[in-house]
């Protein structure tokens, strides 16, 4: 066999086999690669776009913890308020009550010390008439009496 006629049909096998590879072979290759691009671009840009939405969800995340945190602080301090309001109603209220049982027992005293004194000065003036009685050894009218016990208090008020 000839070199030659060799290379020269090999040289037309592979140039029909480039062509049949070309018109058959290539274009679904091809088909099949430009939907692979396409597939991995768009998973490509799915992931792109889970990324910003998992960025957004976490700053809105940080939004409303933020939010809640200084609801919570605001709460907090609204009740610091009105506790701190409570204790000193409550102060105001026990110191009240006290100066009115203060008041109360004063008055009482008084009462009382006004009731003494009323009652020593009819001790005093029964046992001034008494001793007057026996020093003197006579009898003194029931007018007289009165009146002289009547004077002997507004003498000792």
């Amino acid at each position: 066999m000839n070199i030659n006629v060799t290379l020269f049909a090999q040289a037309i096998a592979f140039v029909l086999f480039i062509w049949f590879s070309k018109a058959v072979v290539w274009p679904g290759l091809m088909a099949r690669v430009d939907e692979r691009t396409r597939k991995i671009s768009e998973g490509l840009a799915a992931a792109e776009e889970g990324k910003q939405a998992l960025a957004q969800s976490a700053k809105q995340a940080a939004d409303e913890l933020a939010a809640a945190r200084a609801r919570a602080a605001d709460i907090i301090a609204q009740a610091e308020k009105r506790a701190a309001q409570m204790i000193e109603e409550a102060q105001g209220s026990a110191r009240d009550a006290g100066d009115r049982e203060l008041a109360a027992a004063k008055a009482e005293i008084e009462q009382e010390a006004s009731r003494a004194r009323e009652t020593l000065r009819d001790q005093v003036a029964a046992l001034a008439v008494a001793g007057a009685e026996k020093i003197l050894r006579r009898e003194v009218n029931a007018q007289a009496h009165a009146d002289l016990l009547g004077q002997l208090k507004q003498d000792l008020r």
